[in-house]
């Protein structure tokens, strides 16, 4: 067992209670209250590893926290990020549980088990003397899943500073892979205008926004590529006021998501122009995307290979795989910066109820971001 191993090894239960205490510090990323708990307590931490801790204050959102170690001229960057979408009172519904060697509770998947192992994993390269040369800035913001509304100029920042950048998502079940790619993410509004009528007496003298609606979410659904990865998908609908009356307005929420950076401006431009079927009804649609795609590009291959030397000596093997989903990640990518993201934990169950992470996975997955900040 290597020196790295067998320290993580000797403090595994302290990573497990960690991890507890995190969960339990509930943190949606709309309630700036609880997620400012949260950061108060990993500043707390981070400075507790060495780390020099500045928290970053937002008037709207969670305080985002910037620790960095060293001052080598190279800088790599850390992402994590600590809301989730779990109301406060989740905990109390599901409360944190060992069970069958998996750590269940919200959030402990996406993303507080990679947040755990950033801290250790840091925490192992100081006390083994082993800090790397470069400097390691890690940020952790507060409002990832709502797209980091007001991280992202801070994330873009630091990343071109940065050699190359680790993201602490989780990694892809069941396998544990490590993420070269994700697709980008869009999100529009469709308004849509009619003319209102009685149903029954004056059908003729209306124009239904819902009809409308439908016709344009057959259009739109259309849309999808699956031989190019593109998707388009209206989740959310709604519209008119009562069953005997024609509709005068509609409205629908749509989502896009794309492997290329090229569907993504085919697919922006096609849902923006938008154009009407029923005479007498007026559409409106904005949005855009809201995060680029991170494609498999050549840069994020060789950093995922290198990760694969390293987990050699742990007695890992790693896979590569990629995702539907987006991450801050994405925008460090398409900056040009290599990216590797899913270094978080291994588990299963993001934004579900079964989220969990194998509990026997932290120590080797810990020691293998320590060897990432450390060698690359």
């Amino acid at each position: 067992m290597s020196k790295m191993l067998r320290y993580l090894q000797d403090r595994r239960e302290e990573i497990i209670a960690t991890l507890r205490r995190v969960v339990e510090m509930e943190s949606p990323s709309t309630d700036k209250e609880a997620v400012d708990r949260l950061a108060a307590c990993l500043a707390r931490e981070f400075a507790a590893v060495g780390g020099d801790v500045e928290v970053v204050r937002q008037e709207r959102y969670g305080d985002h926290l910037r620790i960095s170690w060293g001052q080598g001229e190279d800088q790599i960057l850390v992402l994590c990020h600590m809301d989730t979408v779990w109301p406060v009172g989740e905990i109390e519904r599901r409360p944190f549980r060992i069970e069958d060697g998996k750590a269940y509770g919200p959030g402990v998947f996406d993303m507080k088990g990679g947040l755990v192992q950033t801290l250790f994993a840091l925490k192992a390269l100081r006390e083994l003397g082993r800090l790397p040369k470069h400097r390691v800035v890690v940020l952790c913001n507060s409002d990832e899943e709502i797209g980091s509304p007001s991280s992202r100029p801070l994330i873009e920042a630091e990343a071109r500073r940065s050699k190359y950048v680790l993201v602490a998502e989780p990694a892809v079940p069941p396998d544990g892979a490590l993420k070269t790619w994700r697709k980008g993410v869009g999100f529009f509004r469709l308004e849509i205008e009619g003319k209102s009528s009685h149903a029954g007496a004056d059908p003729e003298k209306g124009v239904s926004a819902v009809e409308e609606l439908a016709h344009q979410i057959l259009y739109l659904h259309g849309l999808t590529d699956r031989e190019k990865g593109s998707t388009v998908n209206v989740g959310v609908v709604a519209g008119g006021t009562r069953s005997n009356v024609v509709a005068a307005r509609a409205e629908a929420e749509i989502d896009l998501r794309v492997m290329n950076e090229a569907e993504a401006q085919r697919l922006t431009e096609a849902i923006l122009n938008l154009k009407p079927v029923l005479r007498g009804t007026t559409l409106r649609v904005t949005g855009g995307m809201n995060r680029p795609p991170m494609e498999r590009v050549a840069r994020n291959v060789a950093l995922y290979e290198r990760a694969v030397e390293l987990s050699r000596e742990l007695g890992l093997t790693l896979k590569e795989a990629g995702s539907g989903g987006g991450s801050d990640g994405n925008f460090t990518s398409a900056l040009g910066i290599p990216t590797l993201d899913g270094v978080g934990a291994v588990g299963d169950g993001s934004h579900a109820i079964h989220e969990h992470v194998i509990v026997d996975t932290l120590v080797p997955r810990t020691a293998l971001m320590a060897r990432l900040m450390e060698c690359l």
